[in-house]
């Protein structure tokens, strides 16, 4: 079953997404793979401390995504593939680069000055 242990809430961001990006990074990541058993909605909603409605949006989202395949009183597990995966990838770090870029115009630097940044960092 995959854990929620590492999951750690932040402020400012619906929890029902911070769940939808805690295990499309655990995909990429490669801790969650096809198959893989998610916890019951009333059993992460305790866990979290949270609405089992909450749960239930961040589930109703995975399912609409086809990330997760869920039946009434059964349970829900991951429904992947690498095609999935790559998806999923490539939208994560599309959302994320373009904050970063983003942040980096908000503060001034210019193309060649955030590339070296970059680029240090790499290395």
């Amino acid at each position: 079953m995959i854990s929620f242990d590492d999951f750690h809430m932040e402020e400012g961001i619906p929890i029902y997404q911070q769940i939808l990006l805690y295990l499309k990074r655990g995909v990429v990541a490669g801790e969650f793979h096809n198959g893989d058993e998610l916890p019951s909605r009333r059993m992460l909603s305790a866990l979290l401390g949270v609405n089992p409605n909450t749960v239930q949006k961040a589930y109703r989202q995975l399912e609409e995504e086809n990330l997760i395949c869920s039946h009434t009183g059964a349970k829900s597990y991951m429904v992947l593939d690498e095609k999935k995966v790559e998806q999923i990838r490539r939208e994560l770090l599309k959302s994320d680069v373009k904050s970063v870029v983003q942040s980096m115009k908000q503060m001034g630097l210019s193309k060649s000055e955030a590339l070296r940044l970059i680029q240090a960092y790499w290395d």
